[in-house]
């Protein structure tokens, strides 16, 4: 037989340590998606999180140290040229890690995960029994633009990059979207009383239903930056550089 997972006492300890522990990242702070997502799996006993992003765009210089991010250098667009080593412009998706108490949960999130088009999610259980269910898509974006401190790429090709990833984020924005609904029909299904603070999820979902709504309204307010005909460089350029500060 398998090793059992833990136990629900020794769960709600490592949640509890787990929740605990510092903020890690750059930012400091949890992203909006992903903190609406982080409360509402938080709240019930059975699901802990541990790290999240809700995607992002990037130019770094590694400076010929290799991909460790710890070794990066981040820059701006018009910063670029002072890039020393091996530029890289990148998107990454939407990414979260969830520690559950049972398979059966993880499995749940897994399934949620695939249907609202994170592909590349799964479900690994580490020698402890510790149960993580990772989401995460296959809708990346890596391209190299200088080398040892030379451009090797057009300004324009640039331009080019930066309309195709901001066609990815705007994917990926509606596959939170879906990720999140789906999530909180399936945690009410599975069990509506798996909660340790009864009022959180519903409030998660009332702040969730009403940016939704607000945002529905905006995109039949004007065309969808999907359509990338009428979308102009500046404006590519303008929402890179906010992502990127």
């Amino acid at each position: 037989m398998g090793r059992r997972p833990p136990a629900m006492a020794a769960f709600a300890r490592l949640k509890a340590q787990r929740l605990a522990l510092p903020d890690l990242s750059r930012k400091r702070a949890l992203d909006a998606r992903a903190a609406e997502l982080v409360r509402l799996l938080n709240a019930r006993e059975r699901f802990c999180t541990t790290s999240s992003c809700d995607g992002r765009v990037t130019v770094t210089d590694t400076a010929g140290t290799g991909s460790q991010k710890k070794n990066c250098t981040w820059l701006l667009m018009t910063a670029l040229e002072k890039a020393t080593g091996d530029a890289v412009f990148k998107f990454e998706p939407f990414v979260l890690h969830v520690l559950c108490r049972e398979l059966q949960d993880a499995q749940l999130l897994h399934s949620v995960a695939i249907d609202s088009g994170f592909r590349n999610s799964g479900i690994t259980v580490g020698r402890g029994g510790k149960i993580t269910m990772a989401v995460r898509s296959t809708h990346c974006l890596e391209v190299p633009l200088s080398h040892k401190g030379r451009l090797m790429v057009s300004e324009e090709y640039i331009e080019f990059l930066v309309h195709v990833a901001n066609q990815k984020m705007e994917e990926n924005i509606r596959r939170i979207d879906r990720f999140h609904k789906g999530l909180e029909l399936a945690l009410e299904a599975a069990d509506p009383a798996d909660s340790v603070f009864p009022q959180e999820p519903e409030k998660s979902r009332s702040v969730y239903v009403h940016r939704r709504k607000r945002r529905t309204a905006q995109e039949q307010a004007g065309p969808s930056r999907e359509l990338g005909a009428q979308d102009d460089t500046d404006s590519s350029l303008d929402l890179f550089a906010e992502v990127m500060i």
